[in-house]
């Protein structure tokens, strides 16, 4: 839809009209309402929104309908027409004994590895509360979670949205001006974003990541390991935090950084991965490095195996903890992990958004939710025999 450039009402006088066309026809859709008032569907949105905070009218899935016969003369000003009666309004779709059922859109970079756990969070929440999942796969990219996002937004007409969007770049930073210009309640999951001159946070619900990777050294480190090392990809959005709790857990303890690997690298998919993973092996075995952190698990079930190929023992000779433990314990020997608290994320997520559409408080407080890892010990740092 385009909107044309011509002025149009004023904000109370458009919401003024939209209750007005409530009464003459007992239930608008919000694509009809931003055709005729000549607005966008994202303004359409707010009005509604705002209208139904204020209990003027009651939102529905795609639209709304009134609340009660005078609410158009409390906006309209007290005047009174000849218009005949509203037709009955249609039932608002789905809707059970007088409640309508919540529809949340939810828009994830993949749903074929981490995420599926972090789907069945919000899968099992999502069906205790009696809301409606409309899920959208994206591809890393801010133009596609926008096109997807929109869609949600636009033609499904959801009443909030969970997403792991693109954060970082010009893209990224307008995908997340996008997001919160919408008039839609909004949950990012595994991301954090501010808004705003004062850089107001967005509401999240993360993993600790750096807590994790921390938690991973601190392990190491009490096996006897002094040179503690770290791969991780560039495509990761985690790797950052990944490796800052790296480096803090380091430092803290004393390890030796001088010269141990620290590799921001390839992913196991690149043609140059083989040639990247040699490069590092003969790090370690030059720098005296004895145990590696990983981010992710295939790039950790490769490098096993290549070290293995080249008689490197592990854990023997170099001990491997990776991150995310979605197929770890397949490695031979079973990788050690740190597992973030995936479906857990999707639960809690659930909740603040769910939390956040019944409230419609515009003073509601933001609200950020972090939750731990977990570290999965298996053969990869600690022998069968060692292990109790």
């Amino acid at each position: 839809m385009t909107v044309s450039d011509s002025p149009g009402p004023l904000p109370d006088e458009r919401r003024a009209q939209v209750v007005e066309l409530l009464r003459r026809r007992g239930v608008v859709r919000v694509n009809e309402l931003a055709a005729e008032l000549d607005v966008s569907a994202i303004t359409i949105r707010r009005d509604i929104a705002l209208l139904s905070s204020q209990g003027l009218i009651r939102r529905v899935r795609g639209g709304a309908v009134l609340h009660g016969g005078a609410v158009a003369e409390t906006l309209a000003g007290g005047d009174r027409d000849d218009s005949p009666p509203p037709r009955p309004a249609p039932e608002p779709e789905p809707e059970t004994a007088g409640e309508r059922q919540v529809t949340i859109g939810m828009v994830v970079p993949s749903v074929s590895y981490y995420w599926p756990d972090v789907i069945r969070g919000v899968r099992e929440a999502a069906a205790a509360s009696g809301a409606r999942i409309v899920l959208r796969g994206a591809t890393y990219r801010a133009a596609d979670e926008r096109r997807q996002l929109a869609r949600l937004v636009e033609a499904v007409g959801v009443d909030g949205l969970l997403v792991a969007p693109t954060t970082t770049g010009d893209d990224g930073e307008e995908l997340v001006r996008w997001l919160q210009g919408t008039g839609v309640p909004v949950v990012l999951i595994e991301r954090a974003a501010t808004v705003g001159p004062y850089h107001e946070a967005m509401e999240s619900v993360v993993s600790d990541h750096t807590f994790g990777a921390a938690m991973a050294v601190r392990h190491l480190a009490t096996l006897g390991h002094r040179r503690i090392g770290l791969i991780t990809t560039i495509q990761s959005p985690t790797a950052p935090h990944v490796r800052r709790g790296w480096r803090q857990a380091c430092e803290e303890l004393g390890l030796r950084l001088d010269g141990t690997p620290d590799a921001h690298t390839v992913d196991q998919r690149d043609p140059e991965w083989p040639k990247v993973l040699d490069d590092l092996l003969d790090q370690c075995v030059a720098a005296g490095t004895t145990a590696l952190l990983v981010h992710s698990d295939p790039e950790a079930i490769s490098l096993v195996a290549r070290s293995q190929e080249r008689g490197i023992r592990v854990p023997a000779d170099l001990a491997v903890v990776t991150y995310d433990d979605e197929v770890a314990e397949l490695c031979d020997p079973p990788l050690t992990a740190v597992r973030p608290p995936k479906a857990a994320i999707g639960r809690a997520a659930f909740g603040l958004l769910a939390a956040r559409v019944a409230d419609q408080d515009p003073e509601r407080p933001a609200h950020r939710i972090v939750i731990e890892p977990r570290l999965i010990v298996r053969s990869s740092s600690v022998s069968s025999s060692s292990r109790t």
